[in-house]
């Protein structure tokens, strides 16, 4: 209809947040928009990662292959990646992937001299470029990443004589063309619950059917108010859509005791990261590539408009 503009002013709420989790809520908005921001997190923010590596000298017992593989999957710190060109896109080094602009250069040597056996981990990675190095996880829960009992991310194990001497190069890159670009470990989101009881009914309830209704939920999301009586929504967040509770007040002969519906325009956003980049920041360079993508479909559409004026449109170009 002319004149009526459909357009969305979306508001987030952030909930939680530490460097690698993040939770948050969306609103007014709709699924397909809160889609898009997930699969755009999982897929199209870039990260950096090894993507060539020259072994010089492999005695382990794992092949080249194997350890060009493992090495491609070990985590980088990524806060740069955005800046960095694509090495496709390189002009610097004619998309030959190996300048300042689009790659990072890493070294490793290790050799076994002693007769236990030696673990090379991500920390013996050694580049000059203090801005990309290998993520640092503790090694236990509750400890941090840059305790010394941090050992890094084994790659191989090497017995007295073995040695291992190779060269790796880190580029920038999206999930789409590889998982091992993933800066997320794990991204959902779930439609926000509003569950409505109906008091009028549940005083015709004795204490032992509300504490029947209450457990018959999978997760705890009703609550008993022992000096009240009154069952009461403690969790909505908890539900999971599993009808078990509208089930049971059916069974019990009253329906309508309790009804739920998922809002369709809120949404509640989990965010996990591999540690490349900051949980917030995987949030705003995923909003701001969606951002790109739709000025490039608007783009897009400005162009076919054109090009449907005919004449008119080819003097439009300079035609």
């Amino acid at each position: 209809m002319e004149g009526v503009s459909y357009q969305r002013f979306p508001r987030v709420k952030i909930r939680e947040m530490r460097d690698d989790y993040m939770k948050f809520e969306l609103r007014d908005t709709d699924a397909s928009m809160a889609n898009a921001l997930r699969r755009v997190m999982i897929a199209e923010v870039p990260t950096i990662a090894i993507d060539l590596v020259e072994i010089e000298v492999n005695s382990s017992v794992l092949n080249d292959e194997f350890i060009a593989h493992r090495l491609g999957l070990i985590p980088l710190t990524s806060d740069k990646a955005m800046g960095m060109r694509f090495s496709r896109d390189c002009d610097a080094c004619d998309g030959d992937g190996q300048c300042d602009y689009c790659s990072v250069e890493f070294h490793l040597h290790a050799r076994c001299i002693v007769d236990q056996t030696m673990d090379v981990t991500s920390k013996d990675l050694l580049n000059p470029d203090f801005g990309v190095r290998p993520v640092e996880y503790p090694d236990a829960p509750g400890e941090h990443a840059s305790d010394n009992n941090n050992k890094g991310i084994i790659i191989v194990k090497l017995r007295r004589g073995q040695e291992l001497r190779l060269r790796a190069i880190a580029r920038k890159g999206i999930a789409k063309d590889h998982a091992k670009w993933s800066p997320a470990a794990t991204v959902t989101f779930m439609y926000e619950p509003e569950i409505h009881i109906n008091q009028d009914l549940m005083e015709t309830l004795s204490l032992e059917e509300k504490r029947a209704l209450i457990d018959s939920s999978p997760t705890k999301v009703f609550e008993l108010d022992e000096t009240t009586g009154q069952v009461e929504v403690v969790d909505p967040e908890a539900y999971t859509y599993d009808d078990e509770v509208i089930k049971k007040a059916e069974a019990m002969g009253k329906p309508g005791l309790v009804e739920i519906y998922a809002k369709e325009d809120s949404f509640t956003f989990t965010v996990e990261t591999t540690g490349a980049i900051k949980a917030s920041q995987l949030v705003f360079n995923a909003i701001e590539i969606l951002k790109q993508k739709l000025d490039a479909v608007r783009l897009s559409e400005d162009t076919v408009e054109t090009d449907d004026f005919g004449e008119l449109g080819a003097h439009m170009r300079g035609g």
